[in-house]
């Protein structure tokens, strides 16, 4: 398996990948089980630092954005481009694969990543919330995969069987991530 490190820790240490690398983030509400995932790929890198908010990436990324939401969800009817900020995610429904747990909770997958250009932000961790920085090699999206079903899973208490659904959608939409930066998959 690729290796897989605290991104803040990993920064600190001076670890993250100068030319391009994956992050994942996991944000848990602190009130329920509501949690948003940003699995992001990042290339054309011109600076790396940290300010107040988080660590700031001078670079291009494509973000593919996950969510779990619980069956007691109360603005479930609410499409996720709308809703308040801890509940957010740039789509609307008819851009997500949507998947049905077992228990009725649904998570759902943007169909396609967003782009940013020259800059983005990696929040501070706060609560439970994490960041992870991934190690590009032939296994990169298989850790990826796992990290999102070992979450679900563990942290989430899905089912393995659900949660190892969700993570083969994850593994499948993984391609979606190389295009920008010239990535070969590897």
């Amino acid at each position: 398996m690729a290796d897989i490190k605290d991104l803040f820790e990993a920064y600190s240490n001076s670890e993250l990948p100068s030319d391009n690398g994956y992050i994942v983030s996991i944000f848990f509400d602190s009130n329920s089980n509501y949690t948003r995932f940003e699995i992001i790929s990042y290339g054309n890198v011109k600076d790396i630092y940290t300010n107040d908010e988080g660590i700031i990436f001078q670079a291009d990324g494509r973000k593919l954005f996950l969510l779990y939401e619980p069956i007691s969800y109360a603005q479930k009817q609410i499409e996720p481009c709308y809703r308040d900020d801890r509940h957010k995610i740039p789509y609307r429904f008819k851009e997500l694969d949507i998947f049905k747990t077992k228990r009725q909770d649904r998570v759902y997958l943007g169909k396609e990543p967003v782009d940013t250009y020259t800059s983005f932000t990696i929040l501070n961790e706060g609560g439970f919330n994490q960041s992870f920085i991934v190690y590009k090699d032939e296994t990169t999206a298989d850790t990826i995969a796992k990290t999102i079903l070992m979450t679900l899973w563990k942290n989430l208490k899905i089912s393995k069987i659900d949660s190892e659904k969700v993570a083969d959608m994850v593994k499948n939409a993984f391609p979606k991530l190389l295009v920008n930066f010239g990535f070969d998959g590897n």
